[in-house]
C-alpha cells in the first residue's frame, strides 16, 4: 500500500498545526491548498498550492488527478463557499473528509453582545449617531462600511484594504495575530472606541479584543457563523489527527 494522499484546504492556524503535525508521517503524503488571499502568507511546513479550484467541477476533477484519498476542510469558519464546494465535491469523487473547525466563541457575564447574521447587518446596527468603530473582520467585506460613512473606522487586517473605503473618516493597521489583551485594552483606549464590529472566528488568537472590549464596557456586534455543513467536523488539531489516524484504519482494512 502506497502512502495516503490527504488534502488540506487551509488558511487557519489550526490548518498550518495539523500540516506540521502530519509534515513528519512517512506514510503521508500532505498537500495544502492556499486561497492565495493573503499577500505574504507564512511558511508552511508542506507541499503547498495556491489559488482555487474552479468550483465544484474542478474540485472534483482535481481530487480525482490527485488521487486524494482523504480531504481535511480547515479552511476559515466563514469560507461558506469553499467549503460549500467541497462538500459537494468529495460526494461526487467519493473521497473520504472531514471539517476541522474551531469552536465558535460564546459570550460571558459581562459581554455586551449584539447577534447578526451579515457584516451589511452589523453595519446598519450601528445606528444613525457616528460611533468610532472598530472594524475587525479582515478586509474582503470592509467596502460595506461604505454604506455608513457616518461613524469614524479603524479598520485592522493582514493585508491592505484595496481600494481603501470611502467613507471619509477611516484609519488602517496592518497587523496579524494572535494579540494581546494588554495591547488590545491600549488599542480601544488610544482610539476611544466605542464599538467593535467582528466575525464569531472562535479560537485564541484574536479573542483579546473581546476580553478588551468586555473590560471596557463596549458593545461588541459580532457576525454570527452560517450553519456548518454536512461533513463531520472536529473542534481541535488533536481530534482531527485522531480522526486521520481512524479514516486511514478504515482505508486500510478495505485494501484500498
Amino acid at each position: 500500500m502506497g502512502k495516503i494522499r490527504i488534502l488540506i484546504l487551509g488558511g487557519t492556524t489550526e490548518a498550518r498545526m495539523l500540516a506540521r503535525a502530519l509534515s513528519v508521517r512517512l506514510d503521508l503524503d500532505v498537500m495544502l491548498s492556499l486561497a492565495g488571499r493573503t499577500l505574504d502568507p507564512l511558511p508552511q511546513p508542506v507541499f503547498v498550492r495556491f489559488g482555487g479550484f474552479g468550483g465544484v467541477e474542478g474540485l472534483v476533477a482535481f481530487l480525482q488527478r490527485e488521487r486524494i484519498d482523504l480531504m481535511v476542510d480547515a479552511t476559515h469558519p466563514f469560507a461558506e463557499r469553499i467549503s460549500t464546494n467541497a462538500g459537494a465535491a468529495v460526494r461526487r469523487a467519493q473521497v473520504s473528509a472531514f471539517s476541522l473547525r474551531r469552536a465558535a466563541w460564546s459570550p460571558v457575564e459581562g459581554d455586551r453582545w449584539l447577534a447578526v447574521k451579515t457584516v451589511r447587518a452589523a453595519i446598519a446596527a450601528l445606528g444613525t449617531f457616528p460611533r468610532r468603530v472598530f472594524l475587525a473582520i479582515g478586509r474582503q467585506e470592509a467596502d460595506v462600511a461604505n454604506a455608513a460613512p457616518i461613524h469614524h473606522y479603524l479598520v485592522r487586517s493582514v493585508d491592505p484594504v484595496d481600494p481603501p473605503l470611502g467613507a471619509p473618516y477611516v484609519e488602517y493597521i496592518l497587523a496579524r495575530g494572535p494579540f494581546a489583551l494588554v495591547a488590545e485594552l491600549r488599542l480601544l483606549q488610544d482610539h476611544r472606541i466605542d464599538a467593535v464590529v467582528t466575525k464569531n472566528s472562535g479560537g485564541t488568537a484574536t479573542y483579546a479584543k473581546i476580553e478588551a472590549a468586555r473590560a471596557l464596557g463596549l458593545e461588541v456586534v459580532m457576525v454570527e457563523r452560517a450553519p456548518a455543513g454536512d461533513m463531520p467536523v472536529v473542534e481541535t488539531v488533536e481530534a482531527a489527527l485522531s480522526h486521520i489516524d481512524h479514516l486511514i484504519r478504515v482505508e486500510i482494512k478495505r485494501g484500498v
